[in-house]
């Protein structure tokens, strides 16, 4: 199979402000893309935009949005229309983390994993996506989700909501989209040391203890960088990778979770196929 070339490809990257989003942003201008960047982050944003364009890279639109905001996500995608048609690329990256028992989590925090994680992402897709498939020039969609959306890790409930929400989505989309070229890829990275691993709220822990800050050194020891993880996500991408792992003990975990992946994903295509043939002749 033909490696998918960045070059020159319209790209879009949320959470470009730091983290994995802004080390893809980076990775991706080198090998050509002409970038769209958002995040939350106006100020972190700018020095990603900076950095790209010092390196020689293109930034076509940059805006500082929540993606939680589905009304400033729509005038965003507006605005990226008019400006440079349909991208080709669209890459969710921005994400938040709350951990916590059941008992110490709050209803708030259940919302803001969900709003953030999985209805952002979602409201990117859907202003987004279908100007690629009006387009009719194939594409990608990058879904950063989790180890944690793969597998149980102890405190990981309302972030797991969110990340295992999000797999389900490109589960689906993986194979609704095929007949459009459009190819799906779902990132689970395990440890990766991002500023997220400084500030993740973890509710009804003092994160000074001694005891928490001793795991958190440990897991930074363990993670990787967000510029391998950024080298993972464009290789993914380049070879047509679906499931994109990060770190091989996430990818053997899963594996025992999942040995019989062969017959279900045939299965889950042959439906698709049978699905399509219920819509509209002009839309299949």
């Amino acid at each position: 199979m033909a490696k998918r070339s960045l070059s020159g490809k319209k790209t879009l990257i949320t959470g470009a402000a730091s983290g994995i989003g802004r080390a893809t942003a980076l990775a991706a201008a080198r090998k050509g893309a002409h970038l769209v960047l958002t995040d939350v982050n106006a100020e972190g944003l700018e020095e990603t935009v900076e950095s790209v364009r010092a390196a020689g890279g293109v930034v076509d639109v940059a805006e500082a949005l929540d993606v939680s905001d589905y009304d400033a996500v729509t005038a965003f995608a507006k605005q990226v229309h008019e400006q440079l048609g349909s991208v080709d690329v669209v890459m969710n990256i921005a994400g938040i983390s709350t951990w916590g028992t059941v008992e110490n989590l709050e209803h708030r925090h259940w919302k803001r994993m969900v709003d953030v994680n999985l209805m952002g992402p979602i409201h990117i897709i859907e202003n987004f996506v279908p100007p690629m498939i009006e387009a009719k020039r194939g594409g990608a969609l990058v879904n950063v989700s989790s180890a944690a959306g793969l597998l149980a890790f102890p405190w990981h409930a309302a972030y797991s909501a969110s990340k295992f929400g999000l797999r389900g989505v490109s589960e689906v989309l993986r194979f609704d989209l095929a007949r459009h070229d459009i190819k799906v890829h779902l990132v689970v990275p395990g440890a990766v040391d991002t500023p997220l691993v400084q500030t993740v709220d973890i509710v009804g822990a003092d994160r000074d203890d001694p005891r928490i800050q001793a795991w958190i050194k440990r897991f930074r020891r363990h993670a990787k960088k967000p510029e391998a993880v950024a080298d993972s996500i464009l290789t993914g991408v380049e070879k047509g990778t679906y499931l994109i792992h990060t770190q091989f003990d996430i990818r053997f975990g899963y594996w025992w979770a999942r040995k019989f992946a062969w017959p279900y994903e045939f299965a889950m295509a042959r439906a698709n196929d049978l699905f399509t043939t219920f819509l509209p002749k002009e839309q299949r």
